[in-house]
């Protein structure tokens, strides 16, 4: 598979991330668990997800529009090095925040897994 190709993955990695954060707030029915806690701990916990929504955005758009540039300069090289890193710390996040049990932790963990390695193959290929 070439490089161009995983970008492509990549990219439609991200989409799917970012669709899957817009549906927090009926996911982890967040108007009544989040007014469980603290006014500020809920707008915190939002606006996290809402700028995580526009950073896998943004990578699905570079990964798209730019594989080329991300391929052959340094600049490109330091943003497929920051992906990579994004993915591999929030894989390693998981057995340092979460029991890995039951269906859906293992599930996003295997995912996590996968984003961290298809972010890094084009740095290594």
């Amino acid at each position: 598979m070439d490089k161009i190709t995983i970008l492509y993955i990549c990219g439609f990695y991200n989409l799917v991330l970012m669709v899957f954060h817009i549906f927090f707030w009926s996911i982890f029915k967040w108007k009544k668990t989040l007014a469980k806690g603290t006014k500020t701990n809920a707008i915190a916990t939002q606006i996290m997800n809402v700028q995580l929504i526009y950073l896998f955005l943004f990578m699905a758009i570079v990964c798209f529009v730019y594989p080329n540039q991300l391929l052959n300069s340094k600049m490109g090289y330091v943003l497929l090095l920051g992906y990579a890193i994004f993915w591999i710390i929030r894989f390693v996040q998981q057995f340092v925040f979460l029991k890995l049990k039951g269906s859906f932790v293992i599930t996003l963990t295997t995912l996590f897994f996968i984003g961290a390695i298809i972010h890094t193959l084009p740095i290594l290929l």
